[in-house]
């Protein structure tokens, strides 16, 4: 069975629609480094409370499984023990057979998990650069469906229409 890791941010969750406004409000852009304090420092549960489900992906994570092509798991960044506890309940919560796997942000996901030929769906380009060029299929999330070099989807569940990606 072929390995499938799942984004979280951006894919699973918008959790960028709900935060950058805030980052915005206190005058700090994502890039400084006080954005890392603030993402360490937020209240992680109530976020995800308020951050909208991007294209039923959820419903999109239980039918993948249910399908039984991949093996499922969520591969996500985090920059606090804190983020990871508010994914990972969130999480266990809709689907609890789900393994979240957590990737401290200055890490590679790359060098979490083995990317040779398992596919990582995920909405940023330097993750999928990376996935590709250590032997991984890369599937850019798009959620407008703005096209990019890899395979493009906008909701989880069309990976299983896609044959290129299945195993034989």
């Amino acid at each position: 069975m072929k390995k499938l890791y799942i984004d979280f941010d951006g894919v699973i969750l918008d959790t960028i629609k709900v935060t950058y406004p805030m980052l915005k409000k206190l005058n700090i852009s994502p890039k400084d480094e006080e954005a890392l304090d603030f993402y360490y420092n937020l209240d992680w549960d109530h976020i995800i409370k308020q951050t909208p489900e991007i294209n039923d992906s959820i419903n999109c994570i239980k039918k993948i499984i249910k399908s039984n092509l991949f093996e499922v798991k969520v591969l996500t960044h985090i920059i606090s023990y804190n983020e990871g506890l508010g994914k990972i309940r969130y999480l266990k919560s809709r689907v609890p057979e789900l393994e979240v796997i957590l990737v401290p942000k200055e890490i590679n996901k790359c060098d979490i998990v083995n990317p040779k030929d398992a596919i990582l769906i995920d909405d940023f380009l330097g993750n999928l650069d990376l996935w590709h060029k250590h032997g991984g299929i890369a599937v850019k999330f798009s959620d407008n469906g703005k096209k990019s070099k890899y395979i493009t989807i906008t909701k989880l569940d069309q990976i299983l229409d896609i044959e290129s990606v299945k195993e034989v």
